[in-house]
C-alpha cells in the first residue's frame, strides 16, 4: 500500500475527528438533553456528505481524495460505534423507548440523507 494513500486517509481521519467533537458537542448544548443528538447530527451530517460525494468521486476526484474524504474524514465524522455503545447503555437502563427512538432516527435520517446527497448530485450534475 502506498504512503501517500495511507497519509491521506490520516489527514481525513483527523479532519473528520475534530469535526464529529466539535459538532456534537454544539449540537448537544444547543438542544440540551438525554438524548444524544450530537451523535444523531453527525451520523446524519456524514451520511448526506458521503451521499453526494460518493457519485462525485466518481466522476472527478482522484483516488487519494476519495481515500481522504470518504474513508479518512467519514470514517472519522460519523460514530456508529458510539451510537451503539449509547443505545446498548439505554435498554441496560431500561430506557427502552429512547433506545427504539434512537435506533429509528439514525437509520432513517442518516438513509434519507444519504438519498438526499445522492439527489443534489445528480440535481447538480446529472
Amino acid at each position: 500500500m502506498q504512503f501517500s494513500l495511507l497519509l491521506a486517509i490520516g489527514t481525513g481521519g483527523f479532519i473528520g475527528a475534530i469535526l464529529r467533537f466539535l459538532i456534537s458537542g454544539w449540537m448537544q448544548k444547543l438542544f440540551p438533553s438525554f438524548f444524544p443528538i450530537g451523535t444523531l447530527s453527525v451520523n446524519v451530517i456524514g451520511s448526506f456528505i458521503i451521499g453526494f460525494s460518493a457519485l462525485y468521486f466518481e466522476q472527478v476526484i482522484a483516488p487519494h481524495q476519495k481515500a481522504l474524504i470518504i474513508t479518512g474524514m467519514l470514517g472519522a465524522l460519523t460514530t456508529f460505534s458510539t451510537f451503539s455503545l449509547e443505545t446498548v447503555t439505554m435498554l441496560q437502563n431500561g430506557l427502552w423507548g429512547r433506545a427504539f427512538a434512537n435506533i429509528t432516527l439514525n437509520t432513517l435520517l442518516c438513509i434519507g440523507a444519504t438519498l438526499l446527497g445522492i439527489m443534489l448530485f445528480k440535481r447538480l450534475y446529472g
